[in-house]
């Protein structure tokens, strides 16, 4: 994700969702809520404008539900936009999270701040999407295990996007359609994040996805070091990434 992501929000969102469930070994809200808040205290950047305002109105003294829901009306119910699927891809890496509930713990967790439930669904089909890749399923039969039990814009998303990436907006569908055309249609890591980032353009909206579905597609070792030379706090990112792996690890029993 840190690969695909060129403006440096989506991965700070990320990184604190992750060192949340690993200091906690476990899908706590309240706690990552609290993350992304002091971040925003902090300066916080790339957060997206309906993340942006939610994280405001939060720390103006609103709980995550009001703001979110005054944010949706502000926006007149435009709030189904791509970060949370952006950030959400840590939690498919937490072992201990069963795979029957990652989609409700990215439900929940996209409800933080976007108050459109698409926004949600799209965040749990990514989920989905990467754990199955992580678990070894062949990219087609993972592209159709996350399209299960999603809405319809979702599922439509993932599986015409093995005809064309769509359009390059931030509307969470569009940027899943465009994320599994590169990552379906290309043959390496590289290739896949080259091609998004010259189709996305400044906004960046898709490569985010790339570079996580890629990721847990190909492995990090097909991560190029050049394409991690932009990312200014990439210590803390491998601290989360080889943490969170770590809980992958089965060790063999001792056969004598």
């Amino acid at each position: 994700m840190a690969a695909g992501d060129r403006n440096g929000g989506p991965i700070r969102m990320a990184v604190r969702l992750a060192e949340s469930l690993l200091e906690l070994g476990r899908f706590d809200p309240q706690d990552i809520v609290g993350r992304y808040l002091r971040w925003w205290r902090a300066g916080a950047f790339d957060t997206g404008p309906v993340s942006g305002r939610a994280l405001e109105l939060m720390a103006a003294g609103m709980s995550p539900s009001e703001a979110s829901a005054q944010v949706h009306r502000e926006f007149g119910g435009k709030t189904a936009g791509c970060n949370p699927a952006h950030r959400s891809s840590a939690l498919a890496m937490l072992a201990s999270l069963a795979d029957d509930d990652l989609p409700l713990c990215a439900i929940t967790e996209a409800r933080l701040t976007h108050h459109d439930p698409l926004a949600g669904d799209v965040a749990a089909a990514v989920t989905v999407l990467c754990r199955a890749l992580i678990r070894g399923v062949a990219w087609e039969s993972a592209v159709q295990r996350s399209a299960e039990g999603r809405q319809a814009q979702t599922s439509e998303a993932l599986l015409s996007g093995q005809e064309g990436p769509g359009t390059n907006g931030g509307f969470a569908p569009e940027v899943l359609r465009a994320a599994v055309y590169f990552v379906g249609s290309c043959s390496s890591f590289s290739e896949a994040l080259e091609r998004s980032v010259l189709f996305a353009g400044p906004a960046n909206y898709c490569p985010v996805l790339v570079g996580a579905i890629g990721g847990a597609r190909w492995g990090s070792s097909a991560i190029p070091a050049p394409a991690l030379a932009h990312v200014d706090i990439l210590p803390r990112v491998e601290t989360c990434a080889h943490r969170l792996a770590a809980g992958w690890v089965v060790v063999q029993p001792h056969r004598g």
